[in-house]
Parts: C-alpha cells; structure tokens; sequence
C-alpha cells in the first residue's frame, strides 16, 4: 500500500472513530486530516501546511457574508419582524383549508427569505403560531410537523448560508446564480408542503374561523412592508451589481437593526447578547470551514475522489442510477451531519462527476443543499427537527409519524430538483447569470 492510500485511510478511520467516540465534528475532521498529513510529509512541513490550510479556508471574501447574514438573522428574531410577516402571510392564506397551518408554511418561507435560518424560522413561527394553532383545535403534533417540514424552506429561498459555503468549495460559481436557483425549488417545497396541508386539515376538520376586511388586510401588507423590502434591497442589490453578496449582508444587518429600533423592539443593552449568539454560531460555521481545508488538502493528494469517481462509474455509466445513488449517499449522510461540513466534504467528491454528465454546478449547487435540507428535519441530529418539538413541547417520536407524509412531498420535489435543470436553471438563465 503506498503512502497516499495510506494517509486517506488514516483520515476516513480518523474521522469514523472520533465521531463514534461524540468528539465535535470540526475537530475530528481536522485531528484526522493532519494525522494523515502526517504519513504524507514530515512533522514540521505538516504543521505549517495545515496552518496554511486553515488561513486559506478563512481567506474568503465570500464567507463574510455569512457572519452578516446570521446577526441579521438574530436581530430579525429579536425585532419584531417575525410578527409582522406572520400577519402578511396570514393575509396571504386566511381562506385556506388549515388556515393556521398554511400561515406557518408562508411565514417559513418568508421569514427564511430574509434570514437564511431555517431553525431561526422555525423557533420564531412556531413559537407565535403554535399557541394560536392549539387554541383553534390543532393537535401539537400536527402543528409540530407543519412547522418542522416547511421550515428548510429558509435554507433554499436566498439568502442561504448554505449556498454561500458551496460556493467557496465548488470554485467559480456566483453566489447571485444560486441564490436565484433557489426560488424555485424553495417556493416548490412550500407549495407541496401547502397542498399536503390542505387535504389533511380537511379530513381532521380544521376550519377558519378568521376573516379579514380588505382595510385590515391592506393595514397588514402596509405594516410587514418595510419588513419585505428587506429582500428587495438585499436581493435586488446583488443582481443589480450595486453590491457584492457580502455587502449586501452587512446592509441586512444595518437596515433589520434600523427596522427594530423604529419598531421599539430591540434595545441597545440587547445588542451585547444578540452579538454574541451570532459570534457562537459563526464561530462553529467558520471553524468547520478551515479545518475542511486541511481535510480538501488530504483528500485531493490521496485522490479519494477520483477513486469514488471511478467506483460510482463502475456501477452505471447512465446518469440516472448515479444520480439515484448520490442521493440516497446525501440523505443518509444527512441525517447523522451537520449541513454545512457535508457540503465541504461531498462538494469536491460528487461535483465533478456530475460535471462530467453535464449537469451545470449551480443545478449540483440545489441538488446538494436541498438534499442536507432532508437531513434537518430527520432524526438523530436533525436542528430543525429538535427546534420545531421543543418549540411545541412534543416528544419527536410522537411527530415522527405525522411527518411521513411531508416527507414524501419533499423528496418529490427533491427528484424533480435532480433531474429537470430549469427548476434550478431557468431564473439564473433568464437574469444572464448562467450560460448553459
């Protein structure tokens, strides 16, 4: 066996044992990964090389962005602003079969289409809506479920976190062609979620008792509009070329902070506890991303990719069993990682086989994060999972099986994703974005 088999063996060993053993994903990747340097190049060389590798996983331009946009999040969270796009949504699906249900659904994808957090979404939604929904006649498990389902739609609808750390790994692939791939499939998920909705808020007989005049409504919409334009400027920006994604998240922070201050719901002496809630959460995000560089460093002398590659390809060479097959891998893996270090672990490993079919990487960009989306809503580790039942007060088991259903819509729609390009493709196209 020669060096570089050796090393990669190292790291896959490393990285199974400590995970077993409960240490911290980050640093099992980054103890594994220079353990394996180790049998590349002598001590010292391995040292400095992981040192360098960790200074040049934080040398992003595009990873500020993601500090930004998770303050802007906890700002929005503690602001107010939640409270008002719940009332737009309300507005939006009041005569709904569900009404309560379907409102948490818009609220999902709205609150994520200014936050990027499907668990800051579905801690804020949950938290107002459950009551009410249990005041209607809405089981706690049925709340649960909705909440817990429609809540990764914050992480396809931009901005996305997510997309961002994509992005740095893939190579050049613009944050802007992402984040517009991500309506779409984002909206598609919600929509199948509502439909689902629907059916069974009738066969459990969950009516509407609220009705809305068209001066309350119109009230409403004029209230959660400052709250929107959030998107429009934030969004609007990027595709316009008057800021970069990462300028556009330090306006997200400034213009949610304004926002809260007008609205009298944040205070200056709540800032010092909102700044240090988003530092812990960039912190692990950040991390993650520079040991996986030490990790990328090993995996490309090693070649473990290509040697996946050519496994993969020994199987089929038709597109769609490969395609079928990574899925299953991502949604295994899904369930027991964090979203994040599975984008930087299978990034560089399944993109340029699907390259080499001809999928476009922003098309691989959706598939992937939609793919680690599944993942938060499944057990043992899923955040969006755990937030959605504390939130409600349920036990998981217990929620399980009213999410089933969801579960089939999701992945629906997830292999609509996988192979019809235009769901990912058509938007980026159609802004000049991409050239397919």
């Amino acid at each position: 066996m020669n060096t570089a088999a050796i090393a990669g063996l190292i790291m896959v060993i490393g990285i199974v044992i400590t995970l077993a053993l409960g240490m911290p994903i980050a640093i099992s990747i980054g103890a594994s990964s220079t353990l394996a340097m180790l049998a590349i190049l002598p001590f010292h060389q391995s040292m400095i090389t992981s040192a360098q590798r960790v200074f040049t996983g934080a040398n992003s331009f595009a990873l500020l962005a993601i500090p930004f946009f998770i303050l802007a999040g906890n700002i929005m969270n503690n602001g107010g602003i939640a409270k008002r796009l719940i009332g737009c949504a309300k507005i939006l699906a009041h005569r709904l079969p569900g009404c309560l249900a379907q409102t948490n659904i818009v609220a999902n994808m709205l609150f994520g289409a200014i936050s990027g957090s499907g668990v800051a979404a579905a801690a804020a939604m949950g938290g107002i809506l459950e009551p009410l929904e249990e005041k209607e006649g809405y089981t706690k498990e049925f709340s649960a479920a909705v909440n817990i389902a429609s809540g990764p739609t914050g992480m396809m609808i931009p901005p996305s976190n997510l997309m961002i750390v994509y992005s740095t790994v893939a190579g050049s692939v613009s944050i802007a062609a992402l984040f517009m791939a991500g309506y779409i499939p984002g909206v598609l998920w919600g929509i199948g979620c509502m439909i689902l909705v629907a059916f069974m808020a009738k066969k459990r007989g969950y009516v509407n008792t609220e009705r809305y005049s068209v001066k309350e409504a119109l009230k409403t919409f004029l209230d959660g509009i400052p709250s929107l334009l959030l998107i429009v400027i934030v969004i609007g920006g990027i595709l316009g070329g008057v800021f970069t994604a990462t300028e556009g998240s330090a306006i997200a922070v400034v213009y949610s902070l304004v926002l809260s201050f007008i609205y009298r719901t944040i205070k200056v002496k709540d800032l010092p506890r909102i700044l240090l809630e988003s530092v812990k959460t960039t912190a692990i995000v950040e991390f993650m991303v520079c040991v996986s560089s030490i990790m990328s460093w090993v995996m490309s002398f090693t070649k473990i990719p290509q040697l996946i590659a050519s496994s993969l390809l020994s199987v089929s060479h038709n597109f769609v069993p490969i395609l079928l097959i990574m899925n299953v891998i991502l949604l295994i893996v899904g369930t027991f990682m964090d979203p994040t270090p599975a984008v930087l672990i299978f990034t560089p490993i399944f993109l340029p086989i699907c390259q080499s079919f001809g999928m476009h990487p922003v098309q691989f960009g959706l598939m992937i994060v939609m793919n680690l989306c599944v993942g938060t809503i499944t057990p043992p580790v899923g955040a969006i999972l755990f937030t959605g039942c504390k939130i409600a007060d349920v036990k998981i088991e217990s929620v399980i099986k009213t999410l089933l259903p969801f579960f089939f819509v999701v992945l629906i729609t997830l292999l609509m994703v996988t192979f019809i390009p235009d769901l990912s493709l058509w938007i980026p196209k159609m802004l000049g974005l991409v050239t397919v």
